[in-house]
């Protein structure tokens, strides 16, 4: 009888194996087909610039048309988006709208018909329900993970304070967002990923690790899709209500405790109060007891229909309170950002929020976000700094970043060089002047070096060590370490290692590393085209060679340079000692890369100092001039890809630049 009930048990435990593996392969099947890796380059404002990089994410095509959901901390700063579906076909997509409260955006991929993963209901899920994390961790291919839902209401703890919010641009994502905390192991790219339940649903969207996993409620989530779908933003209400759940030791057991109020918002007008005890808001019953229930209430807030009366009661002592509160429209703490190259700065424009945090009175003026060391404010007199607002420049107010744009293009007009002007800045309660040289100055030219006199060598200092091993005594001078090609010193046949000790008799006396110069000043010191007698030592056998000396090479900085202001990178043209150190033929044509900017389109395709450009977009590069004709013609067309061909050593590369043109 026993050995038959094991049987029994074993019997049912593989079927349940069976079908639990099933079910599992039908969730994976009825969702892959939907999940995209996301590539994407995303701007960042920091030392005055607008930095650009490259990340990874994962996301889930939500609509046939191409509508897909991910995180905003995932895209909701690009400049390019490329998705890569299971086939592994690479599709461009477009940011649609997003969300950073919620961290969620919507973007859309370019193409007709796609496959799409369905909604599930995340109110449905219970703890031990077991659930898929699917996405592109490390930007590897597809994966999925298993585990069970550990906690369907979690918040960060206040155990982590104060780092016990997650914030992004400002915006406290817990303040609505309740986790749905799970073992279903997540990495870096699995952000954006869809958490599906075993009937191949997405109930979740991945977002962040806290020991367990955790993922934003599907029901969320598809209430802000929606909306960005629509409206490509999403609306929601205000009072400045500040609240916490109710004290321990409180007479009351329903209601919210308020704790403050914005200074001139909607609550501080209808008479809030520090100590109230709001037990109902328009058409709800308010109960806040533990921080859980925190997100839940100010979602309810957030939906109320702005700019319409609400009635409130409030306990106030043991008194019953009937207030009036008008929302008004909330929006985000932070603007976009925008670099202004011709300052050396980045700023953006104030909101409603942050005024109200910076204690200001209103929205007007640019704020000033990163400088660039060595720019324009920055080398100003006083120098702007970060959190400085500009309200007026060269007589003119500026109220917003489209004004400070305006005003610059208006300043810089038909100018070639950089222009003084009177800026006016607040810095708390202070207001100050500076005078800034606005513009990008060209590159200096320091004019041609006097021509002088030259051998065509490379070479070392003779030391008194090297001197006697080699049995020459306390001989004094030069060896030579190189004989450049078709110079004066290869025609009279000097090779490597001859020492020179003497020109036209008069001793070199050079015999310590310090001494390096003495010999190039002294043929310096003698016209081009001049004849001189060196005395030269080759091995034992003392020489005497004349010849005449040419003309030194330019040197780098006596090169004409041009910088690309869009890609971010600088370059010149071949030197003499270019062609020398890296065997370029005389016949060699491009331009060499002398700089490129960090978190620019040409940084960013990994065009590297030291390149050698010989074409661009399948032109020949002659020289600067040559190739600033070429560039001057991209910037105008604008074209959504440029390829530059170039020499790294011994290697041939294309180098595939991505720009994401500022729009007119």
């Amino acid at each position: 009888m026993g050995f038959c009930f094991c049987l029994i048990l074993l019997f049912l435990s593989s079927v349940l194996a069976q079908t639990l593996g099933e079910r599992i392969a039908l969730a994976i099947a009825e969702v892959r087909p939907a999940l995209i890796r996301i590539h994407v380059v995303t701007t960042h404002y920091a030392g005055g610039r607008e930095i650009k990089r490259e990340s990874a994410g994962s996301g889930v095509i939500i609509r046939e048309d191409g509508y897909a959901v991910t995180n905003h901390h995932v895209v909701g700063k690009a400049k390019r988006i490329f998705c890569t579906l299971t086939d592994r076909k690479e599709v461009e997509a477009e940011l649609i709208g997003t969300d950073p409260l919620t961290d969620i955006s919507v973007i859309k991929l370019k193409g007709e018909k796609f496959p799409y993963a369905r909604f599930g209901n995340s109110d449905e899920l219970e703890v031990g329900d077991y659930v898929l994390a699917m996405g592109s961790p490390m930007a590897l291919s597809q994966s999925v993970t298993m585990g069970i839902v550990s906690n369907t209401k979690m918040v960060i703890p206040r155990l982590f304070w104060p780092f016990n919010r997650f914030t992004i641009e400002g915006e406290d994502v817990g303040s609505i967002v309740r986790w749905i905390g799970h073992d279903a192991p997540i990495y870096g790219g699995n952000s954006g990923g869809p958490l599906v339940n075993l009937d191949g649903e997405i109930v979740g969207i991945n977002e962040i690790r806290l020991g367990i996993s955790g993922a934003i409620p599907s029901n969320l989530v598809k209430d802000i899709a929606q909306e960005i779908i629509e409206s490509k933003r999403v609306e929601r209400a205000w009072l400045g209500l500040e609240i916490q759940p109710l004290l321990k030791k409180s007479k009351v057991k329903t209601g919210v405790l308020i704790s403050g109020t914005v200074e001139d918002s909607p609550a501080d007008r209808a008479g809030f109060k520090p100590g109230d005890i709001l037990i109902r808001l328009g058409e709800r019953e308010v109960n806040v007891r533990f921080r859980e229930e925190i997100p839940i209430f100010n979602r309810y807030v957030m939906s109320l229909p702005i700019g319409k009366e609400i009635t409130a009661k409030v306990l106030r002592g043991d008194k019953e309170v009937t207030l009036k509160v008008r929302p008004k429209h909330r929006g985000y703490r932070r603007h976009k950002g925008c670099e202004f190259k011709d300052w050396g700065l980045t700023g953006q424009n104030l909101s409603s929020l942050l005024a109200r945090e910076l204690k200001r009175q209103d929205t007007i003026g640019v704020l000033v976000t990163s400088i660039r060391p060595g720019g324009p404010v920055a080398e100003a007199k006083p120098s702007l700094a970060v959190m400085d607002v500009i309200t007026m420049v060269g007589g003119e107010k500026i109220k917003d970043v489209s004004d400070l744009k305006r005003v610059t293009e208006q300043i810089l007009k038909g100018k070639d060089e950089t222009v003084k002007v009177l800026v006016r800045f607040e810095r708390g309660d202070e207001e100050y002047l500076t005078v800034v040289r606005v513009g990008i100055p060209e590159f200096f030219d320091p004019g041609l070096e006097a021509k002088k006199a030259w051998l065509g060598v490379a070479y070392q200092v003779l030391s008194r060590d090297i001197a006697e091993k080699l049995g020459i005594g306390d001989a004094t001078g030069v060896r030579l370490t190189r004989i450049y090609d078709d110079t004066p010193a290869e025609k009279i046949g000097l090779k490597t290692g001859d020492i020179i000790i003497a020109i036209n008799g008069d001793k070199i006396p050079a015999s310590l590393p310090e001494d390096y110069e003495i010999f190039s000043e002294m043929i310096r010191s003698h016209k081009i085209g001049e004849k001189v007698t060196l005395t030269v030592l080759r091995g034992m056998r003392q020489l005497k060679r004349e010849v005449v000396l040419g003309q030194a090479p330019k040197l780098a900085r006596e090169m004409e340079h041009y910088q690309d202001k869009n890609f971010e990178f600088s370059v010149r043209n071949i030197t003499f000692y270019d062609r020398a150190t890296e065997k370029w033929s005389k016949d060699q044509k491009g331009v060499l890369v002398t700089g490129v900017s960090s978190g620019g389109w040409a940084a960013l395709a990994q065009l590297g100092v030291g390149d050698l450009i010989v074409a661009v977009e399948g032109r020949k590069v002659l020289d600067v001039k040559s190739f600033e004709k070429l560039m001057e013609e991209i910037n105008e067309d604008k074209p959504k890809q440029v390829v530059f061909q170039v020499m790294r050593g011994v290697h041939n590369l294309f180098i595939e630049i991505e720009p994401k043109w500022p729009e007119e």
